[in-house]
């Protein structure tokens, strides 16, 4: 394949673990890929364009095609210089994967306005403005063409968004959103043929350490999610506006919330009277919320051919 037919694809995050991953099956499955990683720790703090530069030179080595890029995905303006930059070196831009990501796990009472900014600023923010900015040069090609362009998203939610961990109050309500994100979007920009898609990765990574199970690295090693990816950013691949948990023995897909059950008022008015009346039968028998170890436990009890 000439350089010039090459797929695009763009993986912010993608210096270390589940992004490195995604970088390196791209560029197998023949994208050329721009490897983007501010290069800070798993809490924000610090930047180091070193390990980006060695996934660049990882993929140059087994003969693909990528390019570094060290800027920060929570800026607006910064965001839309990496869509530039894809599209500047290579002339094109087929897919988007908004895997960056930051943790600051901190307990409500005690989490200060930093802790909350940065986790909403990288994971949803982020997320946002790279698919504001890609978003628009879509739709602009599909204007001036007049015909779809398939190009695809893939971002990056998390169990703790479906999950409810305790001590995420910020990164899972920012991870909530990216799913509100990719959905809203898959319907925006289904006209100029972009499908948006969200994963919700299981794996073991720097991020994970101290909450995945000991003992189960392989089975949860990042480039088990990665195929997903790769068939969901396929020109032939047609789903969008979906999320899936991904990682370990499989993928599923999971459910936006949706109403469990309820009561209408008989007239159409409610007292607090009659709320705390038939509130208890309203939620006799409903399920508990659903906590993370209902993820691999899912994933270790149902067998593979069905994740499909």
């Amino acid at each position: 394949m000439a350089e010039s037919d090459k797929p695009v694809a763009i993986v912010t995050g993608a210096a270390r673990g589940i992004g490195r991953s995604h970088a390196l099956a791209l560029a197998q499955a023949g994208y050329a890929v721009v490897v983007n990683d501010l290069g800070g720790e798993g809490n924000g703090t610090g930047a180091d364009l070193t390990p980006a530069e060695e996934v660049v030179a990882e993929i140059k080595a087994m003969g693909g095609t990528a390019i570094v890029d060290g800027s920060d995905v929570s800026n607006w303006e910064a965001a839309g210089g990496i869509v530039r930059k894809a599209i500047d070196t290579f002339g094109r831009l087929d897919a988007l994967v908004n895997n960056a990501g930051v943790l600051r796990d901190r307990m409500l009472a005690n989490m200060t306005e930093a802790d909350w900014d940065i986790a909403l600023n990288v994971n949803l923010k982020g997320s946002a403005a790279m698919m504001h900015h890609a978003a628009a040069w879509w739709r602009d090609r599909s204007k001036e063409t007049g015909a779809p362009v398939n190009a695809a998203v893939v971002n990056t939610t998390s169990g703790s968004s479906m999950y409810y961990t305790p001590g995420q109050t910020n990164y899972s309500a920012a991870k909530a959103g990216v799913t509100a994100l990719t959905i809203i979007a898959s319907r925006e920009l289904a006209r100029y043929g972009v499908r948006v898609n969200a994963i919700a990765p299981i794996a073991a990574t720097r991020l994970t350490a101290g909450v995945m199970p000991a003992g189960g690295e392989e089975r949860l090693n990042p480039a088990k999610v990665s195929p997903l990816v790769v068939y969901l950013l396929s020109p032939e691949a047609t789903v969008t506006g979906r999320a899936f948990h991904v990682g370990a023995d499989g993928f599923f897909v999971y459910d936006t919330p949706r109403p469990l059950a309820g009561r209408k008022a008989e007239g159409g008015d409610w007292t607090t009277a009659d709320i705390a009346r038939v509130m208890p039968a309203v939620l006799e028998g409903l399920p508990e919320p659903a906590t993370s170890a209902a993820t691999l436990g899912f994933m270790n009890t149902v067998p593979v051919e069905q994740l499909g």
